[in-house]
């Protein structure tokens, strides 16, 4: 295969919504590395994207022919073989989902592979099918990545005779990693440490854990295992099987469990989530496929908050919240379980946080970490604005 195309199935990415407003559903992180980057390794091929007309100019597809690849697919050891034994008359399916088949260079979308011998898959493939799956796998693929990223490398030496390890071969570090006076338990799973990322004194961290590149633990975090920091981020406080996909803050004490936060996050001192009712009854969430809430069937599930959405001190979200794109939720009691995209405001009620503004404030934590908001990225958010509209329910009562 000259080159994968990852393509958004339309009847998955719905439901992998706020995430998905803003990227390809292979651009979501599960376990240390983001789906594309996980076919990238295990295949040695380049990526490119088949996703939403409004996403393509931020993640291209590559022209030619290429093996279009179902975007939600989390890969594992059997994957490549199914793969390579494909022809270009044939389709792999899982029952009806459509997993893989070759586009020729004329072919624009899926519907050319119709007509197509049908192949069905075996095994049960693990698909990323709702929000929640990102941090239900995460301790699983965090293992499976740890062994693609580190076989047959070495890991950097800890040095510091502060810092305590348990089961030490299960411990990855990468060059330019510091860590100080902390306390590294690998027992139940492996704890990567990402590229000139940080561990601070005092720090307690459990296994299957991943640090990724530039990122921090601050001073006394209590992190427990099946969660990924991603790149460029900071925690602090306690946090459980979560996922911070990069660019994100959550550095001050407070409790984050079960919970999906997007780039360009930031959480105020002493937010606190809550992951657990207090009847003990199976969560629901917001599903943006049927505009109402939705049973997980999980007793376990915390927040979902999309890229560019941020909120203030002593924060308290209730079980199972979704938080859209660019809100910004502070104030006291707790706020509503479904805040729309560009909300501002909490429990005392909701205004429109007015684009222009957005894109200031915006730019101007991008600029904290040297990095530029480019006309394309400003258009993807100005197209989210609008398409989320009827969401602000607010804007049309007043």
């Amino acid at each position: 295969m000259d080159s994968i195309l990852l393509f958004d199935d339309p009847t998955i990415r719905g439901s992998l919504l706020p995430f998905t407003f803003t990227r390809p559903v292979a651009d979501i992180r599960v376990g240390i590395l983001k789906i594309s980057e996980k076919w990238e390794r295990i295949t040695d091929v380049e990526v490119s994207f088949l996703t939403q007309g409004y996403l393509q100019t931020k993640f291209p597809r590559k022209a030619g022919n290429t093996l279009a690849i179902n975007g939600a697919w989390l890969p594992d050891g059997n994957s490549l073989g199914l793969l390579k034994s494909l022809s270009s008359n044939q389709a792999l399916y899982f029952g009806k989902t459509l997993m893989a088949a070759y586009l020729g260079e004329t072919e624009k979308n899926l519907a050319a592979v119709k007509g197509r011998e049908n192949v069905q898959m075996d095994s049960e493939p693990i698909l990323v099918l709702k929000t929640w799956n990102i941090f239900q796998f995460n301790g699983t693929e965090i293992k499976k990545d740890f062994d693609l990223i580190t076989r047959g490398r070495k890991s950097a030496d800890l040095t510091d005779s502060h810092t305590k390890l348990y089961s030490p071969e299960n411990i990855f570090v990468e060059e330019g990693a510091v860590i100080r006076a902390a306390v590294l338990n690998a027992d139940n799973g492996p704890i990567y440490i990402g590229k000139n990322a940080e561990i601070q004194e005092g720090a307690l961290i459990r296994g299957p854990f991943a640090l990724c590149e530039s990122s921090t633990v601050n001073m006394g975090a209590k992190i427990k295992g099946d969660t990924t920091v991603g790149p460029h981020s900071k925690v602090g406080g306690e946090v459980s099987n979560s996922v911070i996909f990069g660019y994100s803050n959550k550095g001050h004490d407070g409790f984050l469990g079960n919970s999906v936060i997007g780039e360009w996050c930031n959480m105020g001192a002493d937010t606190n989530t809550s992951n657990l009712k207090n009847n003990y009854s199976p969560v629901k969430l917001w599903d943006y496929t049927v505009g109402n809430y939705a049973n997980t069937g999980l007793q376990f599930c915390g927040l979902m908050m999309g890229d560019h959405s941020k909120c203030g001190i002593n924060t308290m979200f209730n079980t199972g919240t979704v938080v859209g794109i660019g809100s910004n939720v502070f104030g006291p009691g707790f706020p509503r379980k479904f805040i729309p995209s560009f909300a501002w405001g909490g429990a005392e009620g909701f205004s429109t946080f007015l684009f222009p503004k957005f894109i200031e404030v915006a730019q101007a934590v991008m600029a904290r970490r040297g990095i530029g908001m480019n006309r394309d990225e400003q258009e993807i958010l100005r197209l989210i604005f609008e398409m989320t509209k009827n969401y602000r329910i607010w804007e049309t009562s007043s």
